[in-house]
């Protein structure tokens, strides 16, 4: 489980295609302290498992279905990313609860700066918007966010001069894509109250 907090802006080092899979190798100095083979690191909020490791840089392996559900396979070498390591046991949840399991794909619409902040407005997929609520949280490239509009396409955020700075989302423009997380709580209790309901039809029948 990751919180949303990013660690750390990283970059990939070297990008090799596999056919059906691509293989990243992303640097990382604060991320790989004391990593092992097998532990996972969220890369633009996606949870890769690290395959090989060494002089601040790590490797992981990237399938299909990640491919076709993320941005990650328009990643290239050189490309910035937000990386986060999973959150250990006690510690503390600054963001909100992140899986690391992307849901689908936005795109930056626009960006209006202002003196100490940024709003960014981001194209919202149709089978997320009954999950995306004004006020709610929702993860943008990894990053913990609270939504401050939420429209039937798109959804907007503040971004405060941390983010700006620590993040890819200082870098993003229009057009470009940002791998979206929404809120699993959500997801649950749609499905616990969708199952309840099943449940009273067939007792009235």
């Amino acid at each position: 489980m990751f919180t949303g907090i990013v660690e750390e802006l990283g970059e990939v080092t070297a990008v090799e295609n596999l056919g059906d899979s691509y293989r990243f190798r992303l640097r990382g100095p604060v991320v790989t302290e004391g990593a092992k083979h097998g532990d996972s690191i969220a890369v633009n909020g996606v949870c890769l498992t690290v395959v090989d490791f060494g002089e601040g840089e790590f490797t992981a392996d990237v399938m299909a279905e990640t491919l076709n559900r993320s941005s990650l396979g328009a990643l290239e070498t050189g490309s910035r990313v937000n990386l986060e390591r999973p959150m250990a046991v006690g510690g503390r949840l600054g963001g909100h609860i992140v899986q690391g399991h992307v849901d689908n794909v936005g795109t930056v619409l626009e960006r209006k700066p202002s003196e100490n902040w940024e709003i960014v407005k981001v194209s919202l997929p149709a089978d997320l918007t009954r999950y995306v609520v004004e006020k709610g949280s929702i993860t943008v490239d990894g990053v913990s966010l609270t939504v401050v509009d939420a429209g039937p396409d798109y959804f907007t955020i503040s971004l405060i001069p941390t983010t700006l700075a620590l993040t890819t989302l200082g870098i993003k423009q229009p057009g470009d894509p940002v791998n979206l997380e929404v809120d699993v709580i959500a997801k649950y209790v749609e499905r616990l109250l969708g199952a309840d309901a099943a449940g009273s039809r067939e007792t009235a029948e």
